[in-house]
């Protein structure tokens, strides 16, 4: 099993859910989340003071998805959050090595 974790922008949230519901992935954790990469933030005018905004908002997404489903699941990511812009964000893979449902105790893949 492996999860994904994808830091995408808020306005890409519904597409990306979508896109991974379309591909057959059922369970997913969504967190609002504050950050930026290399772009650093900009700069911005309120009421004639200019002012650094240094974190952006951003939304990060966590799936847990079979080892097969993987390369489907970052391709869906990635078509539904592409802008071709700075800021699209980041996606990150870990392998898990275990997954067991609370309900009943079910392990592994079935428990996703």
């Amino acid at each position: 099993m492996q999860k994904i974790e994808a830091v995408i922008q808020p306005s890409k949230l519904d597409a990306v859910k979508d896109a991974l519901v379309e591909i057959g992935v059922e369970g997913m954790t969504i967190t609002e989340a504050r950050g930026h990469g290399r772009q650093k933030g900009h700069t911005e005018f309120y009421r004639g003071r200019e002012y650094s905004v240094d974190l952006l908002p951003k939304v990060k997404l966590e799936v847990v998805v079979a080892d097969e489903m993987l390369d489907k699941a970052i391709l869906a990511i990635t078509g539904a959050a592409r802008t071709g812009a700075i800021g699209d964000g980041k996606i990150f893979i870990s392998k898990i090595d275990e997954a067991i449902r609370i309900r009943n105790d079910e392990r592994g893949e079935i428990a996703l």
